[in-house]
């Protein structure tokens, strides 16, 4: 049965031992940066700060070291991915290419592909964003239009993405397109291709959010020429190559951890009271009850991948619940404090409990929505 395969996982000793090094390095670099610029993190862009974990050989830690990386296990990159967003550093700028499309680029593109892209994105070089909703879409990727023409030279890219995080601050894109076929044609027709953003014909332009950040961005491609080698795997294999990145996408920490740093600013201010009161005790005991049991599906999760399995359903799983903690975080700390409206509260855990707010609607959209999971989870369990 489906589930079935979801067995309790441990971290190996080696790869748990990374987490102190991460730990100590991060304290430093992060010392007085305040939660409410911490609780950002995955969102949060520095390309300095890529460069200075790539020095450390921490990005690409599972890519083979011919390629750059450090030839660890997904485990070991869970580890660094737990640690990188308790303390909340700003992973924006190589998060994508760290997470799925420099091992997306090892399982299908071809090894020159693999030899050109994946040593800079392990030094934190090279950003990638990801080029897969379109207007009109939603989540129904099946029904994107933009389209790669093929022409004597490569490809003729036209059409249009949304909602593609920070490819203002890209160097590249990996886009679903139609090589084949219309939008009725739905997973036949589909390819994937990687755009330099620098092309002639490229027109990105930022989307501001209520929190004054501009991370997601609409692309406009007019004519954009493309080399041959620009299709990665196969023409036609677009929907099987996507759901396999998607199950990169879905299945991580950063489902569970986007609001952690607004529950440890909450647990703290907990902490420095003569005597908390039972409910907020009662939910701070809840929290962290139910993000250990995710803790543990993540994990479980990310010992398929690291076993060569493609677990879309599960991680489907794994992103629903999660978001769906992250976003409760916010409402049900904001509810704890408002019962006690006369107690001294610190900027700091005002200022990080009012963004989180403001960006948790976001946490069930990116990644795919809460429908389109269910949808995908009711159909795995033969609902549908």
């Amino acid at each position: 049965m489906l589930f079935d395969n979801l067995t309790l996982t441990t971290l190996p000793p080696e790869d748990e031992a990374l987490r102190a090094p991460v730990r100590a390095f991060l304290a430093e670099y992060l010392a007085g940066v305040p939660p409410d610029r911490r609780a950002r993190s995955w969102s949060g862009f520095d390309a300095d700060f890529s460069r200075a974990l790539g020095a450390q050989g921490w990005i690409g830690l599972t890519l083979p070291q011919s390629h750059g990386g450090a030839g660890r296990s997904l485990l070991a990159r869970f580890v660094l991915v737990e640690e990188l967003l308790r303390a909340g550093a700003p992973v924006a700028a190589h998060w994508f290419a760290d997470r799925q499309s420099a091992p997306h680029i090892l399982k299908f593109g071809t090894p020159a592909q693999a030899d050109f892209y994946l040593p800079p994105i392990c030094r934190g070089e090279v950003f990638f964003c990801i080029g897969m909703s379109e207007p009109g879409s939603g989540s129904d990727l099946a029904s994107v239009r933009t389209r790669a023409t093929k022409t004597a030279s490569g490809w003729r890219l036209d059409g249009q993405k949304i909602w593609t995080t920070n490819a203002h601050r890209s160097h590249y894109m990996i886009a679903l397109v139609r090589t084949s076929g219309d939008a009725d044609s739905r997973h036949k027709g589909l390819s994937q291709v990687i755009v330099d953003l620098s092309l002639p014909g490229v027109t990105i332009r930022p989307i501001a959010d209520l929190t004054g950040d501009a991370h997601f961005c609409e692309v406009f491609f007019d004519g954009v020429e493309l080399a041959e080698d620009a299709l990665i795997g196969n023409e036609g294999d677009g929907w099987l190559q996507v759901t396999s990145e998607l199950a990169f996408e879905r299945a991580g920490p950063e489902r569970i951890y986007s609001s952690v740093v607004l529950l440890d600013a909450w647990l703290q201010h907990l902490r420095a009271q003569a005597r908390p009161s039972a409910t907020s005790l009662a939910l701070a005991g809840r929290l962290l009850a139910t993000t250990t049991v995710l803790r543990g599906l993540s994990m479980s999760v990310n010992s398929l991948l690291a076993q060569g399995q493609s677990p879309v359903v599960e991680a489907a799983l794994v992103k629903d619940l999660g978001t769906t903690l992250e976003q409760f975080v916010p409402q049900a700390i904001a509810d704890a404090l408002g019962e006690d409206p006369d107690a001294q509260l610190s900027d700091d855990l005002l200022r990080t409990l009012t963004y989180v707010a403001q960006i948790s609607p976001t946490y069930s959209l990116r990644g795919g929505t809460r429908e389109v999971l269910r949808g995908m989870i009711a159909r795995g369990l033969g609902l549908r």
